[in-house]
This record gives C-alpha cells, structure tokens and sequence, in this order.
C-alpha cells in the first residue's frame, strides 16, 4: 500500500487558497500543544514525586520501636533505613523526570524555530501569489473591455465605411487604430502578468512541497519523540517499583533473621529481676500467738449456752436454813465465758 504524502494530498484548485496549508499548521500547532501538554505532565509528576520523597524522608526520621531491642529492633532500623532509601530513589526519579521534560522542551523550540522560518517563507509566496493572481485578474478585465471597445470601434467604422463624410469616417478610422493599440497594450500587460503569476506560482509550488515535505518530516519525528519520551516515563516508573521492591527485600530478609525466642530471652537475661517469688503471707492469732502458714484465720465462735436450772422454792430453803445462798445451789450457776 503507497504511504501518504502531505504533499500529493493538500492541493486545491484555487491557486489563491490555502486551505491545505491551513490544514497542516493547524496540525503542527495541535501537536505543537500536546508537545507542552506533555511537558506540564511530566513536570507535574516530578513534583509529585518531589512531595511524596520529601514526605516520606521525613516519615523515615521519626521513631519507630526505639525501646525494642536485638533481632527485632535491628530489622526495624533496617525497616527506616529502606524507607529513607526509598524516598531518594524517589527524588532521583523526580529528577529524571525533570530532564526528559526538559529534553521535551527542547525538542519542541527546535521544531518551533524550523517551521518558523519556512512558515515565514510561505505567508510571504501566499501574500506574492495573492497580490499577482489579483494585478492578474484586473488587467485581464481591462483587457477583454479594451478589446470589447476595439471591436466597437471596428464595427462604427466598417458601418460608415461608404459614408461621404470623410471626417467622419477619419475619426472613426483614428479611434479604431487606438482602440486596437489599446487593446494590444492591455494584452501585453495581460500577458506579462499571466507569466508573471506562473513564475510566482512555479516558486509556491516548489516551496508548497518542500513545506510540506519538512512538515511531515517534523511531525513524524514529534511522534517518535513523544512516543520515546512516554515510554522512557514508563520504564521510569517500572524500574522505580523494581528498585523499591529491592529496597524492601532487605527489610524482609532482615524480618526473616528476626528471632522471637531470642528477643524474649534477650529481655528476660538483661531485665530479670529474680527467680524465686515472694513467700505468702501467714495468719497469726492475736489470742493464742500461733501462726497459721496457709489458709485463712478461723472463725471465732461464740461462748457455749448455758441453761439454768429451776429457780429454788424460798419457803422451803427458810425452812431448812434461813441463811442458805442461792449460790450454792448446785443447779444454779452463771454465765461461764
């Protein structure tokens, strides 16, 4: 299949448009926009990056399981370690990105300087062709209305070609002539002009392709370009998920060498305190003096009941001895604690 050309496909047939031309710059500056598109996107990115390195370099500063000790203490240092070396490749990321924009910004005033110049070269052609087409057109009109009034001349005197009026007919003899000399003029100017035009528009033509030629060319290499550019992006991107993972791995190889037996004896040698509790504490009674090693005090219990006896008939007791105490009644007592 035959590739297509800029120059076989923006022609028209009216030599003063330029609606072809028009077509390609507006392609030019459309990617001329996306080129700068491109560039704010990639600076844009950069300064993410530039944040997120910084915010996270300052996240690997702070404490993180300063009272922890031995295995699990080193891979936590080794956890912040990595987590600072992640935030650099971060901000040597932001820095690449920051050249390829750079690189891009480049590219993009290079091709803005050489579609000047040829951008110049054609408005001047178009302005030249413009201006010559219209001298053109004009004396073509002033030549078909001079030899409109040639032919009229022409025609008033061959009417009055058999008139005896000789004046007349010298007058319309000498107007004929100069109609005809006016008419000759007008078809030299008219002449010149159309050579002129085609010298004009052989020059456009010539210049139209060679535009057209560097314009594809250049729009080509914007392609590439760009295409280039997204992907070495990308590939930044890749390699930074490459290198952090990296970076990880050795947070967790130092995870795997944590020992969790280790760190508890580790603890338990550097702190311990002692190996035998402390003694219970004993019961003693305050009453007897004896101590009790375990158990709780006993419950006191209260004084035994004592039931009296049936109260002694007084007439009788006055009849045997008058003098008789209740008290030494062998059924009456009192209260024994």
């Amino acid at each position: 299949m035959k590739n297509l050309r800029f120059k076989d496909f923006f022609w028209c047939p009216d030599l003063t448009s330029t609606a072809g031309y028009d077509a390609i710059i507006q392609y030019l500056s459309d990617g001329k926009r996306t080129c700068k598109e491109v560039e704010d996107f990639m600076k844009a990115r950069a300064s993410i990056e530039e944040r997120y390195a910084k915010d996270l370099l300052g996240l690997s500063k702070k404490v993180c399981g300063h009272n922890e000790m031995n295995t699990f203490k080193r891979s936590l240092d080794m956890f912040k370690l990595q987590i600072e070396n992640v935030s650099l490749s971060h901000l040597q990321l932001a820095q690449s990105m920051r050249e390829e924009a750079k690189k891009l910004e480049e590219f993009k005033e290079k091709q803005r300087e050489a579609r000047k110049k040829i951008e110049q070269l054609m408005d001047a052609l178009h302005k030249q062709k413009s201006s010559q087409f219209k001298r053109t057109m004009d004396s073509k009109k002033a030549y078909e209305q001079k030899c409109r009034d040639k032919e009229e001349a022409d025609q008033n005197m061959n009417r009055n070609t058999n008139t005896n009026n000789t004046k007349l007919v010298e007058k319309l003899h000498l107007k004929a002539q100069q109609a005809k000399q006016n008419a000759e003029e007008a078809d030299k100017l008219y002449q010149q002009n159309v050579i002129n035009l085609g010298k004009i528009r052989d020059d456009w033509l010539k210049e139209h392709i060679n535009a057209c030629e560097i314009f594809e060319k250049q729009s080509a290499e914007r392609i590439n370009f760009l295409r280039n550019t997204v992907w070495t992006h990308l590939n930044q991107l890749s390699q930074q998920c490459v290198t952090s993972d990296e970076l990880y791995e050795e947070v967790r190889r130092s995870l795997e060498q944590c020992d969790v037996q280790e760190d508890v004896e580790h603890f338990v040698n550097l702190r311990r305190t002692g190996e035998k509790p402390p003694a219970p504490v004993v019961y003693e009674n305050f009453y007897t003096g004896q101590r009790s090693p375990t158990g709780p005090p006993p419950t006191r219990l209260p004084p035994p009941a004592v039931r009296r006896g049936p109260l002694p008939d007084p007439t009788q007791n006055n009849r045997d001895d008058g003098r008789r105490s209740f008290v030494e009644d062998d059924e009456y007592s009192v209260i024994q604690y």
